[in-house]
This record gives C-alpha cells, structure tokens and sequence, in this order.
C-alpha cells in the first residue's frame, strides 16, 4: 500500500493542481450549484450571436444595403473581437473578479443582441454586433478561471458540460433561427433579436451569483484565508516564457482554423460535388451536432488523463480521413466524411481542458487562458479568406483540401506537445 503523501504525487497534474488551490471561505450553500447553472447558461449565449447572423446573412446584408466589403468584414470580425478583446480579461479579472467580468459580458452580449437588430446601417449592426463579440471574449477567457476556481476537483467533468453547452447553443442557433424566423413573420430583424432573450436570462442569474461572489471574496480577504489570492492574475506566471503555453495557443489557433473553415466553407464542397443545397445543410449541422455529445465526453477523459497527447492525435487523425474522403470520394461518402470532421473539430474542448490542467492556480488558468485564445484566434484569421482565394484561382477544390489536411499534421505535434504532463508554473520556475 501507497501512503497518502505518495498518492498524492501519483495523482495526475489537475489533482496535483486541485491540491494546492485554496478554496474560498464563507461561500453561501447555493452559489456552487446556481453557479453550474449559469456557467451552462453562459455558454449557450457563447455562439449564437455569430450563428445565428449567419443564418440570416443574406437577408440582413439586403435589408442593410451592405457592400461585400462590409459583408466580408463582418464575417472577420468575431475572431478579430475574441483576439482583441480576450487580452483585457486578466487586467479587468485582477480588478473586479472573474465572475463580475463574465456578468459584464453577458450583460454586453444582450445588449448588443437587443440593440443590432434595430440598426439602420451597417456600421451600427456592425458596432452592436462588436459589443456582444467583446462580451464573448470576456467570457470566452474566464469560464476555464471560474471553473478552475470554484471547481478545482472536477475540471474535465465541468470544463465538459460548459463545452457540451457552447455546442448546444452553436448548433441551437444555426438549425433553429430559420424556422423560427418564418414562424414569426419572417423578419431577420425579428429573427436576431429572439437571441437576446436567451442572454438576458443569463444576465439575471449573474448578477446574484456576481453579489455572492464579490462578498465571499472581501470576506476571504478580510479573514486573510489567502482566497483573494487566487484572483490576483499579476501574481502568475509569464506566460510568454512558457512552451507550453505557446504549443496551447498555436493548438488553439489551429484547431480554431479547421472550424471556421468547415463552418464557412463545408457546404460549398459538397454543393460542389453534386449534392443539393438542403442536404449539404443538413451535413453541416451533422457536423456541428457532434460537438454536443462528445464535448461532454472528451474532456472528462482528458481530465483524467496525465498525458492528453493521444486524445489529439485520435481527434487530427479523424479529421485527415474526412478531408482525404472530401478530396477523394466527396458526394459518395458524404455523412462519413461529415461525421469523421464532427469529430475532429472537437478539438476545441480539449484545448479547454488543457488550458485549466496546464497551470497550477487560478492565476495561472487566467494568463494562460487569455494568451491561449487571443494568440489562436489572431492565428485562425486568415485561414478562411486563404482557402476561398485558393478555391476561386485555382477553379476546385483539391488544393484547398490538401492545404486543410496539412493543416493538421502541425495541429497533431502542437498537441502532443501542449498534452504533456507540466504546468506553466513549472517551466517559468514559479512556486507554489
């Protein structure tokens, strides 16, 4: 028999990492479970701005007279805002609170959701659509602190069931805002403002979780448990000097690529090949409703993993057969080669998890979290403006496919790399 000093250094990194957070005082019984409400709340409001406009873009680049210029500058946006606006988060989370900034943001969220649809031009869609963008940034950095925080026991099992939401609401959004749409009178404006219900339900459960959580922490810090502690980003370590944090962000950006080129383009290929527009729509979704289930599952695999190295290797091999089936076989094989991508662009919830098990405290998580996002998503930028050149000059789609297939190959290393059991702390020579 192992004794418990022995077991504990045999545990893997997040139990390790679970060990050594403090957990804060004077907590009231309810914020636990109403917080896993809200983080699931959260994540539902996390896509359907960008899904569900893209679901109606047609009809609102008519209604709002934009050019293409501007279309294909809104279409760039949402990775530009979440790069952009996901930097402020370790500086506003150090001021106000993680959970606070998260309120804020689903507070901007809803307001820009309420306010787009009223616009007259596209500037002013493109202004309040940037508002609920930034909101989702914030967000998008805090969920892994929040859960590593307040859950440092159960990060796979938490980090899946807000990944398995941010899936629902994504595929939610993208399937559902057309009928709902006619079945409201066939408004776009009508049909994008129905999303703001959604985000304002979630702003009404943060705000009591955010007044809990701002007196348990003074209380904390009055009491001098070291609770306050944890939220105090400047105190981590620097990031930048870490190779694992920079093989996290480049993952990141690679994987981020993959979704946005299958989001924007995965139709066209298979329109391409032959199959109708309502099928090749009904593929896309395919693909986007595996994230759902397996979003739940991956990351409670990860977490319990000490190496997650093979869990991105399995997710990049997927995702090579279903761009060679595109490549080879792409009417033929169709709801395979949909399925095997579903898979792969599960990559996201991986990294997710990685992010929280990589870094020891929730100083770290915030640091890592924030230059993990914002890197990748300055990385995952131009990917699909260059395969639409590539489709448009070279008259097909082979060497947009090669292209995505090679894509993976540096993904699959990145995650090898960033799957290793170690901690940013470590490398950057920070103690506990």
């Amino acid at each position: 028999m192992f004794d418990e000093e022995t077991k504990t250094l045999d545990r893997p990194a997040a139990d390790r990492a679970a060990v050594a957070t403090p957990h804060a005082t004077a907590r009231p019984t309810w914020l636990g479970p109403v917080l896993i409400v809200g983080i699931v709340l959260a994540a539902l409001n996390l896509r359907p701005a960008i899904t569900s406009l893209g679901a109606l873009f047609e009809e609102t680049r008519t209604g709002l007279g934009m050019s293409g210029t501007v279309a294909g500058l809104i279409t760039s946006v949402p990775a530009l805002c979440f790069a952009v606006f996901g930097v402020t988060a370790p500086r506003l989370s150090r001021r106000f609170g993680p959970v606070a900034v998260v309120c804020a943001g689903m507070a901007a969220v809803a307001a820009g959701l309420l306010i787009r649809p009223f616009a007259d031009g596209a500037a002013g869609f493109l202004a309040a659509s940037a508002l609920s963008l930034a909101g989702i940034a914030l967000t998008n950095v805090l969920l892994p602190v929040i859960v590593k925080r307040y859950f440092p026991d159960r990060v796979g099992t938490m980090t899946g069931l807000y990944s398995m939401a941010l899936a629902a609401g994504t595929s939610l959004a993208a399937a559902a805002t057309v009928p709902l749409t006619d079945a409201l009178g066939g408004s776009w404006r009508t049909g994008l403002l129905m999303w703001a219900s959604l985000a304002v339900v979630a702003v009404l459960l943060w705000l009591p979780i955010a007044r809990a959580a701002r007196r348990a922490d003074r209380a904390a810090a009055a009491a001098g448990s070291g609770a306050s502690a944890a939220v105090r980003t400047d105190a981590g370590p620097r990031v930048a000097r870490s190779r694992t944090a920079w093989a996290l962000a480049c993952y990141f950006g690679l994987q981020a690529t993959g979704a946005y080129i299958t989001m924007g383009w995965l139709p066209q290929i298979f329109r391409d090949a032959g199959v109708s527009a309502s099928t090749a729509g009904v593929l896309l979704a395919v693909t986007m409703v595996m994230g759902v289930p397996l979003a739940f599952v991956i990351p409670g695999l990860a977490g319990r993993m000490r190496n997650q190295g093979a869990i991105a290797v399995t997710l990049g091999v997927f995702g090579l057969i279903g761009y060679l089936g595109l490549y080879f076989a792409p009417a033929a094989g169709a709801w395979a080669w949909a399925l095997l991508l579903g898979v792969s662009n599960c990559a996201f919830p991986l990294v997710i998890t990685m992010i929280g098990l990589r870094a020891k405290s929730p100083a770290g998580v915030v640091k890592l979290s924030a230059f993990a996002q914002s890197t990748g998503y300055l990385i995952s930028i131009p990917g699909p403006l260059v395969i639409g050149t590539l489709y448009q000059h070279s008259g097909g789609w082979d060497l947009p496919l090669a292209l995505m297939a090679g894509l993976l190959v540096p993904q699959i290393a990145l995650g090898v790399l960033a799957g290793r059991d170690r901690t940013i702390e470590d490398e950057c020579g920070v103690r506990d």
